[in-house]
């Protein structure tokens, strides 16, 4: 029977190829395009990046159960032990070249949620205690994990500072990164060279490897038509060394997108606005090597949205992004 079935399996897939053969379109594929010396390149080609969620499984060998049970021990604790070394060596930095937090010193914790405790001395001299809780090495950050780590913190003695680091985060874990009584949550962006490991990474304290980079200051203004307006004033920046937090101003972004009818489960640009100071209508001209129309490129330079329709959902998206390319996206309820 089980011959029979596969004999069946193999002559209705025999089918689909044909039917697909007969009926769909070709279209064909071309790995070498010819180059056209007149068309200006404004920018580098595009590239998809992920983390991925998934990892190598090895081959279906059979090997003793000891060298098995020894390989998975070996390789337990070897990426939080790399995180912590580098982070002890290149502190927590924001945006500010000389705002750099360094640990006074910075040992492993056995917590549940929490993976290291150390402590840390802001510019008046005091000494603050500090949590450390490294997301997934392959994944995203979610308000969960930020929750009960942030819960763990303020048990027994206690500390003044949580840091969670991770490579990506998911849009609700902002709504969780607030204060918990006198603990501070400190979202923190781990630099993607950290997946590399420790032989084709330098560590070295200036390489912006674990960067804080804070909410987006924003106004949301809905018109007397119904329409919805966003205006972008800065970015709340987070001072390790004081511990305050301040606004800043636009010139610390890149740019910042908004998805005006955000869905809960994936950002869609819809809209796409630039603030950068530095004459960008004349760099743009030089690569272009022509003139542009200024009212037409003004449109996107600028820190106040088009007009939008209220969202079906009730909330909106907006993500923004640096000059380091670090970025945060935070979810709007919009009525």
């Amino acid at each position: 029977m089980h011959r029979q079935w596969w004999e069946y399996r193999r002559k209705r897939q025999e089918e689909i190829d044909k039917a697909i053969a007969h009926y769909a379109e070709t279209e064909t594929l071309y790995d070498q395009p010819s180059e056209d010396n007149k068309r200006i390149r404004v920018t580098g080609p595009f590239t998809v990046e992920s983390l991925s969620p998934h990892r190598v499984i090895a081959s279906d060998e059979e090997r003793p159960t000891a060298e098995v049970e020894a390989q998975k021990e070996a390789g337990a604790g070897q990426f939080e032990t790399m995180i912590l070394d580098n982070l002890r060596k290149a502190g927590v930095q924001n945006t500010i070249k000389n705002e750099r937090l360094k640990f006074d010193w910075l040992d492993p914790y056995a917590g549940e949620w929490l993976h290291a405790a150390g402590e840390y001395t802001e510019k008046d001299g005091t000494t603050r205690r500090v949590a450390i809780c490294i997301g997934p090495e392959h994944g995203t950050v979610g308000a969960e994990l930020v929750k009960e780590a942030a819960k763990e913190a303020v048990k027994g003695v206690g500390f003044d500072l949580l840091i969670v680091c991770g490579f990506a985060f998911d849009p609700h874990v902002s709504e969780e990164a607030r204060r918990y009584g006198k603990l501070t949550v400190l979202i923190t962006r781990m630099n993607p060279d950290l997946s590399m490991g420790d032989e084709l990474l330098k560590t070295t304290g200036a390489g912006n490897l674990f960067m804080v980079f804070g909410e987006p200051d924003v106004d949301i203004r809905k018109r007397d038509d119904g329409k919805v307006v966003v205006e972008i004033r800065g970015v709340d920046v987070y001072d390790p060394t004081t511990g305050q937090i301040r606004s800043s101003s636009t010139n610390d972004i890149a740019c910042w997108f908004i998805d005006t009818d955000y869905n809960e489960e994936s950002f869609f640009v819809r809209h796409a606005y630039f603030t950068s100071a530095d004459e960008p209508y004349e760099k743009l001209k030089r690569a272009l090597k022509a003139e542009i129309d200024e009212a037409a490129w003004s449109s996107l330079y600028s820190t106040v949205s088009h007009p939008f329709d209220v969202p079906k959902t009730g909330k909106i998206a907006i993500k923004v992004i640096n000059h380091y390319g670090d970025e945060v996206l935070k979810v709007y309820e919009v009525s």
